[in-house]
């Protein structure tokens, strides 16, 4: 072998001879849609420590694209629910509140235009004792009524 046909191996050797890789971003590594590089640059610039893990902003997009499709998919099912076919903070509201885990993790936050969950206070509501105690009292009073009724119109 001559001293020229020596082959150089990465981006060092590459004075215009071979094809350059196509860059492959830390999402497409990891799998996912959200950010990975820009979560870590978020992770760094906000000072939370003084350095960041190769792991960390891949493990954290992780989460936060699970719990977004979590967020999503609960919100379009009450947006279905309504017969709607677009997602208003409405739907995200009783999404939220309706699931125990996610209500308990955005327990403090309030959700704009959301508005409450539909509650009425059981001491509001009327009793259905006392109905259902009238009721089989009156339906034997109008049975026997009904009869002479429907005698009279068949003798007139």
């Amino acid at each position: 072998m001559d001293a020229g046909a020596k082959v150089k191996k990465g981006a060092g050797g590459r004075k215009g001879g071979g094809p350059k890789k196509k860059p492959v971003s830390r999402s497409v590594k990891a799998g996912l849609q959200f950010p990975v590089g820009r979560i870590g640059r978020y992770l760094k610039k906000g000072r939370y420590s003084q350095r960041v893990g190769t792991g960390a902003p891949v493990y954290m997009a992780a989460v936060l694209e699970y719990l977004a499709a979590e967020v999503l998919e609960l919100a379009g099912n009450a947006a279905r629910d309504n017969k709607k076919n677009r997602i208003i903070p409405r739907h995200v509201l009783l999404a939220v509140r309706n699931d125990e885990e996610l209500g308990k993790l955005l327990a403090g936050v309030t959700i704009a235009h959301g508005g409450v969950l539909p509650n009425i206070n059981p001491v509001l509501l009327p009793k259905k004792n006392e109905k259902a105690a009238k009721e089989p009292k009156e339906t034997p009073a109008k049975a026997t009524k009904s009869p002479k009724k429907t005698t009279k119109k068949a003798a007139a």
